[in-house]
């Protein structure tokens, strides 16, 4: 059966942060987000809904206007293509508009849905097939005082969660005492990623790490903004680390993989473009034997629903 892509709709929604204020380092914080939600509507009258909400404006190289202007530039170019075609879909974009991944993630993903639904299967199954493994799910919480930090881990781990992402702001001293406080009653069984979100110099990221008591067990996530930065740190440490900000493309992949640069990447569609593009990235990860952990940068259900599809496929 013929099928195309016959109308393309973008809708702006402000979606505040349920927690009040999220606080990254360098001082960055947020209380809402500017979320893009593109619905495509195929000839036979199914419809693809995805979802691109950038993590504001200073998290990587995007922001919701630009989000809308994208789609804006690449929709007419889609107008009457076979969406289920996604490898193809993605030609189409790249090569109306270089680059500009989160754009492309939101009309990738709707081109899934459609495809799903056109053929009456989870968009997890098209991808590859789920997994059938039961996985950890990881908290965020948000660069706060040490005893706040622990008595949230607390929290979280009376609610179930196996595995906490605890945000640090780039003040050696303050963020060794918020890493010592946090993993003071750490469970055998969990896992506690140490994300700077880039925001650490070297001299920094050295100087907590020193602070640090000995046999604490953690994984350091995205601790400096640069490539040459995060090596330079990783000659000196034995640390395990993983990379997020730096890793949104194929290319950036392979190089790390090439450079022994991590132990594992924080994987996140809109980072990537869409499933399409981060399939390709998950699979050179585990080929790599890399931990991929599978989030997005913010967003409703529409984008975690996303989520959801790429977790089945990740622990193989």
């Amino acid at each position: 059966m013929e099928l195309t892509i016959s109308r393309i709709d973008v809708f702006q929604v402000d979606l505040p942060y349920s927690g009040g204020t999220y606080h990254l380092s360098g001082g960055r914080q947020y209380t809402s987000f500017d979320a893009t939600v593109v619905r495509i509507t195929a000839n036979n009258g199914i419809e693809g809904w995805g979802e691109s909400t950038p993590f504001g404006y200073n998290y990587i190289a995007s922001h919701a206007l630009g989000v809308r202007a994208g789609i804006a530039e690449i929709a007419p170019h889609l107008t009457g293509l076979d969406p289920r075609r996604v490898d193809r879909m993605n030609d189409v974009m790249d090569d109306a508009l270089t680059g500009h991944e989160h754009p492309k993630t939101a009309l990738d993903v709707a081109c899934w849905d459609v495809f799903g639904k056109s053929v009456s299967m989870p968009v997890c199954e098209l991808l590859g097939g789920r997994t059938d493994v039961e996985m950890p799910i990881i908290s965020s919480i948000g660069v706060g005082e040490p005893e706040e930090m622990r008595a949230t881990v607390a929290k979280l781990r009376a609610q179930g969660y196996k595995a906490q992402q605890l945000k640090i702001g780039g003040e050696p001293v303050r963020d060794a005492a918020r890493i010592t406080a946090a993993l003071a009653d750490k469970q055998p069984d969990e896992f506690f990623l140490v994300d700077a979100n880039g925001g650490l110099t070297v001299e920094a990221a050295l100087r907590m790490l020193r602070l640090l008591p000995d046999g604490l067990d953690f994984v350091l996530e995205a601790p400096c903004a640069t490539w040459r930065e995060c090596m330079s740190l990783r000659r000196r440490t034995n640390i395990p680390m993983i990379f997020d900000e730096l890793a949104t493309s194929d290319a950036s992949v392979i190089q790390m993989i090439a450079d022994d640069a991590v132990e594992g990447v924080g994987l996140k569609i809109s980072k990537s473009g869409g499933l399409t593009k981060a399939r390709h990235q998950r699979d050179m990860c585990i080929a790599a034997a890399y931990t991929v952990s599978v989030q997005e940068t913010a967003g409703s259900d529409i984008a975690f629903a996303a989520t959801l599809q790429a977790l089945e496929l990740s622990l193989v």
